[in-house]
């Protein structure tokens, strides 16, 4: 019984709080305020489709929620061809005159109208890039239109244009981002391959067997670095792919080269820009076996630091004024021809990497180096272990 009193108490307390709660929401939030909030939330369903470009996917996906906002009976989404791609809504007979009304409205980047007995056909060209129209939407109303509707047929068209720009950015964006990794691969060390051809040569009659190794870790590193995948790798494949690269220098150096690496476990998942690395490898292991012919100890580094990856690759080479890295001569530094000569970029890839990580994460993730000739040189980089809209 005192179960049920106590059940029945609470009961009567939920709906006394949940009357309090209606009322308060009666009081605060208007009308006006729930038409901007549906408005906004509408707006926002019709943006993702439309942020992955226009096509038939996307524009039948977003055409529901443009017609909401339009206000419209139905709503046609054509190409920069006129073919249309989605309506939705009855057909109200406008459909056959809609292709026509978009090839009309691109033409001539202006609204075009088409009337019946009973509805009115608004066609609104898709603008975007100074005037580039890459389709049309089609919205239809009843009898003819006031100054309100076409109003909000022009706003809907605009905020269209608008997700489309952006769509077009991280297609650009993408597509630097591809040109990017394709000059990266460009630099990678043409002595690099001749040498290490030449290294997996001289086993070939004496170590048979370490040849064979040394071809296939040629062959997987070549395959690695000139892979058709995305923009993004996760670390632990960077890392493999370097233990290819500096298998094959050891194999030329010998006991010359001295690697050490400090990899924490837990960082070995964190995403990084693909190639974000490599080139900093490539640098310490010229840099540290550059000049006098003495050998060289290369340390890779790699911590978990909270909310972040902290990568380090060092060396204790030859240096380099600073003031070369202020002025942004990263390129004009030939460390197999010396400190002091000219020629093939010893920094290669540097400026690349530092700039795909900022492009990445953001300003507070460019590379940082700290060198002073004669005193080696130290290159880290600050990568996210977790960043949203970023995977391998």
């Amino acid at each position: 019984m005192t179960f049920i009193v106590a059940a029945a108490a609470a009961i009567a307390l939920l709906i006394v709080v949940l009357l309090i709660w209606r009322r308060t929401q009666r009081v605060v939030t208007t009308p006006a305020q729930r038409a901007v909030h549906q408005a906004l939330h509408t707006a926002s369903l019709a943006a993702v489709p439309l942020r992955r470009g226009l096509n038939e996917d996307s524009a039948r996906e977003a055409a529901p929620h443009l017609r909401t906002l339009a206000a419209a009976e139905a709503l046609g989404v054509a190409d920069a061809e006129a073919t249309m791609l989605a309506w939705d809504g009855p057909p109200t007979g406008m459909v056959a005159a809609f292709a026509d009304a978009a090839r009309r409205a691109m033409a001539d980047a202006r609204a075009v109208l088409v009337t019946s007995d009973e509805y009115t056909l608004i066609t609104q060209p898709l603008l975007i890039d100074e005037g580039v129209a890459v389709g049309a939407l089609g919205m239809v109303t009843t009898g003819k239109p006031g100054p309100g509707m076409l109003g909000a047929a022009g706003e809907v068209a605009r905020y269209a244009c608008g997700q489309l720009e952006l769509a077009e950015l991280d297609a650009s964006r993408a597509r630097v981002d591809r040109a990017e990794v394709r000059a990266l691969r460009a630099q990678i060390s043409p002595h690099f391959i001749y040498n290490a051809l030449n290294t997996i040569a001289s086993f070939v009659r004496t170590d048979p067997d370490r040849a064979r190794e040394l071809i296939l870790d040629f062959a997987d590193f070549t395959r690695y670095s000139f892979r058709a995948a995305g923009e993004f790798t996760v670390l632990a494949d960077e890392l493999r792919n370097i233990e290819r690269y500096l298998a094959l220098e050891q194999a030329r150096f010998g006991d010359a080269l001295e690697v050490r690496l400090q990899i924490a476990p837990e960082v070995l998942g964190v995403v990084l820009p693909f190639l974000a690395l490599q080139p900093l490898v490539e640098n310490a292991v010229r840099h540290g076996l550059g000049g006098g012919g003495r050998g060289g100890q290369l340390s890779i580094v790699a911590d978990d630091e909270g909310t972040d990856c902290l990568i380090s690759v060092e060396d204790d080479g030859i240096g380099m004024d600073p003031t070369l890295l202020r002025s942004g001569a990263l390129d004009a530094v030939d460390t197999d021809a010396g400190p002091n000569r000219t020629g093939e970029a010893a920094h290669v890839g540097l400026a690349n990497v530092d700039d795909r990580l900022r492009a990445a994460f953001g300003n507070d993730y460019g590379l940082v180096v700290e060198t002073a000739p004669g005193a080696g040189t130290k290159v880290s980089m600050r990568v996210p272990k977790f960043r949203p809209g970023i995977r391998a």
